[in-house]
């Protein structure tokens, strides 16, 4: 018979092969952790895009305006949020604030939530009911749009609230099922432009006329394409009125 050491399953390992498998075992391990940092280092940058919570629940005053998704231009402010800020709202999930807003239309308005921020995109996520958008005094003169004339841009299309931090990477082809979701639930699309338009990369993104986003629209969601529209200013946010014909997959 053979001297040579010899494992069977069901019994201890022989002392011949102790030091061979504790080496196989090393390098298995060493290998696994190995291609774990290879394929993360590969995957894209998902963005610094992240949901403040560290800057704790903000509690602002501003007038409602629905563009005619709801924005909030405020004239109460916070540390992080000032007076003047224009900022785009959504609720809980994958869900606009619509609804609530509506009835607040041109008037002064108390909200409560959390801030999603992506570098000077901002969106605030209100908490529920009158806690998080409630009436705050009388009607009061939204700020006067600034038309900033027509352009063609290229850019993406995306859902405003995983874009500005509820989710990571929150845009490219991975993301574009969440974004039609979103979309579809009434959180405020935002497209990102690659040429900055008065100094901004974000803006809200529309119909013609400031009308809700057309479903035709959604066929682009998450890609890179070329569109043409118009610009107006609404307080300190853009908002990119698109002609959807004009739509074009770019390379």
């Amino acid at each position: 018979m053979s001297d040579k050491p010899f494992f069977i399953g069901y019994m201890p390992a022989p002392e011949g092969l102790r030091a061979f498998l504790v080496i196989v075992a090393a390098a298995v391990i060493g290998g696994m952790a190995g291609a774990s940092w290879v394929l993360g280092v590969g995957q894209d940058d998902p963005g610094p895009g992240a949901v403040r919570g560290d800057y704790g629940r903000q509690n602002l005053m501003g007038i409602v305006e629905l563009v005619p998704y709801p924005l909030l231009h405020v004239v109460e402010g916070s540390d992080t949020i000032p007076e003047g800020t224009t900022l785009m709202m959504s609720a809980g999930n994958k869900a606009g604030v619509d609804a609530r807003a509506l009835p607040l239309d041109g008037q002064l308005a108390a909200v409560s939530g959390v801030v999603m921020e992506r570098g000077d995109l901002q969106m605030l996520q209100l908490r529920g009911g009158r806690r998080g958008l409630g009436p705050g005094g009388g009607p009061m003169d939204i700020p006067e749009p600034v038309d900033m004339g027509r352009w063609r841009l290229a850019g993406e299309i995306c859902d405003g609230k995983c874009l500005a931090g509820a989710m990571r990477p929150g845009r490219g082809l991975a993301h574009r099922a969440c974004a039609a979701m979103c979309l579809l639930g009434d959180v405020p699309p935002v497209f990102v432009s690659s040429q900055p338009v008065d100094g901004e990369e974000f803006m809200l993104i529309t119909g013609p006329d400031e009308t809700p986003l057309p479903k035709e629209a959604y066929d682009f969601l998450s890609q890179y394409v070329s569109v043409e529209g118009t610009i107006k200013r609404h307080g300190d946010l853009l908002v990119f009125s698109i002609d959807a014909a004009t739509l074009k997959l770019t390379n």
